[in-house]
């Protein structure tokens, strides 16, 4: 198994723990956790090998489908494990985008598409499996709101491409780039850095 692999299979750890965890804030039933964790793992990368007209990774390789059906399967069995659901739902979410960042612009790459094509690939692979978990769910995404959520994405691909323009190893630019994603998702909410509102407040009388 290849370093990229791993890190996308990471990746589908998280954003399932990050399905199950959303779905069952909604009350769903099992058929419908499966589900929301199934779309939320695989929803940006499948919209991602869409676009760069490659084999969708879960459908060529059984690895992402068992993954996503173990992880999710001992979510639920040790739910009770996972307290404060809304911080685990957050750290896995956060944990997702980073890794998912990477194995997108890492595929673009391999594409030979330019630089600031593949750090839209890796936002849009990062974001995307959210965005539908968010509207099956019945809330508006993160990445629509003034959270630093893609930001961070695109901030985590510039210092991938950095980190390969100051020659450090190819390993470690992987590693870099998700953690500069994690790090700004991670800063941000914990002291309260957003993006500015173009709307007013309104007054009240």
């Amino acid at each position: 198994m290849s370093f990229i692999v791993l890190i996308d299979i990471l990746g589908v750890v998280a954003f399932s723990i990050s399905g199950v965890l959303t779905s069952m804030r909604k009350k769903m039933d099992l058929f419908g956790i499966f589900i929301i964790a199934f779309v939320t793992s695989v929803g940006g990368g499948t919209l991602r090998d869409v676009l760069l007209d490659v084999p969708v990774a879960w459908l060529t390789n059984m690895t992402y489908v068992y993954t996503i059906a173990i992880t999710s399967t001992v979510a639920i069995l040790f739910r009770s494990k996972l307290a404060y659901l809304r911080k685990s739902l957050f750290l896995f979410d956060t944990i997702g985008i980073g890794l998912y960042t990477v194995v997108g612009i890492e595929k673009a790459i391999e594409a030979g598409l330019h630089p600031v094509i593949c750090v839209f690939f890796g936002t849009m692979s990062a974001c995307f499996g959210g965005v539908i978990r968010d509207i099956l769910c019945n809330e508006i995404p993160v990445i629509f709101r003034k959270e630093i959520y893609a930001t961070a994405c695109i901030i985590g691909g510039l210092a991938y491409f950095l980190s390969l323009k100051v020659k450090v190893p190819e390993d470690f630019v992987f590693v870099i780039a998700a953690v500069v994603v994690i790090s700004i998702r991670l800063l941000a909410v914990i002291f309260k850095i957003s993006l500015p509102s173009i709307y007013q407040k309104e007054n009240t009388v």
